[in-house]
């Protein structure tokens, strides 16, 4: 045995990072436009050729390319963590922090196709190589690719293609799906631009617009909005959050909140909820920017890039954070689709349900709202409308039976101090329109107790409510008498007599007002039918 230790690969390892991991066309070709990304190019051209049967896939940017050093030393090397060997310092023209860590993301390319060409400039210098996996999958752990070109001198600009042919899929190519899945795995912008193109000449640009197609936004917000100014996360992450009109689609890959860094998916779209079962989250779609993930000590981003490691303390503590956020949009999401429910609804039934709701008592509100949330949302309010005007007939504005029966003289001018729950003042005013009732048909100049009992004087009434000829009638009469200087004695003058700054309106409650009412509703009820007796005849 010679001295020297060699390390060997099995090929079948790279089937399994690769083949395996990449059997789908939109990841596969995200690793490589993340090289593109990392290699500091602002344009990158996905080309789809189909003649016949034979299909090829070319994705052409113009980035910084490499050189025959840069391949041998860095994307031959399988497995090469580019952030430990180059550091993890900003590119030179876009300030970009690299996406790649793992130096797996090359494999991709076998999950693809059997033929890899790869052809680069980079300052002036032309190189282009092919990788083949039927020859490197039968080699003995040390490949060889074909070289067609070595250290070139070209005029041409820096950049990269890379040309996937016979490639393992059949179906043909559906350039608008593709587009569709790459725009949510990557964040575009405008020194970062993705085109997608078929030999017919049609071109698809990939946007953040994209992203949402077919998506009817009806509410949005802005992530940092909900941020305290306090918090670790305040200026670290960005993103917004949408709801739909309708329930998204299942399969439309939309539902949840996606997570990037670095302007790349690294957490497949979810709720970051402990309960998933809310009807919001079948509305619920955006994204979050937090590009600090990729600076955290421990690698917490799954290979593939659809996961991150949720039990790392870092990540965990994130989790926590985005839920209180998503609560948050959950609370204010509720109550614009209540506020647009009302809305519709008064425009549906003419009921102003708000206005409604605020006159009911707290037992009774409760219970009509309950009665509303559940005749679904505002699309079908029209087919629940006569529902909504029958609950209002039932218990309409202050539905308490007393206020509904008042004496309407009495009800229509303390409404504005009853409706502001000022109910002390409200019965007190009450009793003050009943003398004043008793002074207009009297022609009387007198109030409170001495009003009461000139008025309904036992032996020499001033008025009669009633045939006092008989023993019943007598008996209204005089408890006519008890009743209203009751009213006087029991409320006016302890109210009257009370300091408004030691007087507070708790003492009389709502029902205490509405009772005290309803006496003197009874009271001047009677009067209507009084008769003022003149005792010359």
């Amino acid at each position: 045995m010679n001295k020297k230790l060699e390390m060997r690969f099995d090929p079948r390892t790279i089937e399994h990072l690769g083949v395996k991991m990449y059997s789908t066309l939109p990841p596969a070709l995200a690793e490589l436009i993340s090289n593109a990304y990392d290699a500091d190019a602002e344009n990158i051209r996905l080309k789809f050729s189909e003649i016949g049967s034979s299909k090829q896939i070319s994705i052409s940017d113009d980035g910084t390319g490499m050189s025959a050093e840069d391949i041998q030393n860095h994307f031959l090397v399988i497995g090469r963590n580019r952030r430990r060997d180059l550091g993890d310092t900003p590119s030179p023209k876009f300030k970009r922090l690299a996406t790649g860590k793992k130096g797996l993301g090359k494999l991709a390319l076998f999950g693809l196709a059997r033929v890899i060409t790869i052809d680069t400039v980079k300052d002036g210098m032309r190189n282009r190589f092919k990788l083949d996996w039927d020859v490197l999958l039968n080699s003995d752990g040390t490949y060889n690719p074909e070289v067609d070109i070595l250290n070139r001198e070209v005029n041409k600009n820096n950049g990269t293609t890379i040309t996937l042919s016979r490639l393992k899929r059949q179906s043909p190519f559906d350039l608008d799906a593709i587009a569709n899945s790459l725009s949510k795995i990557f964040i575009v912008d405008d020194d970062f631009k993705i085109s997608l193109s078929d030999n017919d000449g049609r071109e698809v640009n990939i946007s953040q617009g994209r992203r949402y197609e077919g998506f009817t936004k009806q509410f949005s917000w802005v992530l940092d909005d909900f941020i305290p100014e306090d918090s670790e996360y305040k200026g670290k992450v960005l993103g917004d959050f949408y709801t739909s009109d309708f329930p998204i689609k299942p399969n439309s890959g939309l539902r949840g909140i996606s997570l990037f860094s670095r302007g790349k998916l690294v957490n497949s779209p979810e709720y970051f909820s402990n309960s998933n079962s809310s009807h919001f989250f079948q509305y619920l779609t955006g994204w979050v920017a937090a590009d600090f993930i990729d600076l955290l000590p421990d690698d917490v981003i799954s290979t593939n890039r659809q996961s991150v490691d949720w039990e790392n303390p870092e990540m965990k503590k994130f989790r926590d954070f985005l839920t209180g956020i998503i609560n948050q949009v959950n609370n204010s999401w509720r109550a614009k689709r209540k506020e647009i429910k009302n809305t519709q609804l008064t425009k549906t039934s003419g009921i102003d349900t708000e206005k409604w709701m605020s006159t009911l008592p707290e037992s009774i509100r409760v219970n009509a709202e309950k009665i509303i949330n559940q005749l679904g949302d505002e699309d079908s309010l029209e087919q629940f409308t006569p529902v909504i005007k029958a609950l209002y007939d039932i218990v309409p504005e202050y539905p308490m039976l007393h206020w509904r029966h008042l004496n309407e003289k009495i009800k229509e001018r303390i409404e504005p101090l009853y409706i502001n729950g000022q109910y002390a003042l409200a019965a007190d005013q009450g009793v003050k329109i009943y003398s004043e009732i008793l002074r207009d048909l009297t022609g009387l100049d007198k109030d409170g107790v001495s009003l009461m009992d000139q008025v309904w004087s036992p032996n020499r009434p001033m008025l009669k409510v009633c045939d006092v000829t008989t023993s019943s009638g007598q008996n209204i009469q005089k408890g006519q008498f008890s009743l209203a200087k009751g009213v006087v004695e029991a409320f006016r003058n302890p109210f009257n007599h009370t300091p408004m700054d030691k007087f507070t309106e708790s003492i009389y409650s709502e029902l205490d007002c509405l009772n005290i009412l309803s006496l003197i509703s009874y009271l001047t009820e009677r009067l209507s039918h009084a008769e003022k007796i003149d005792y010359d005849n």
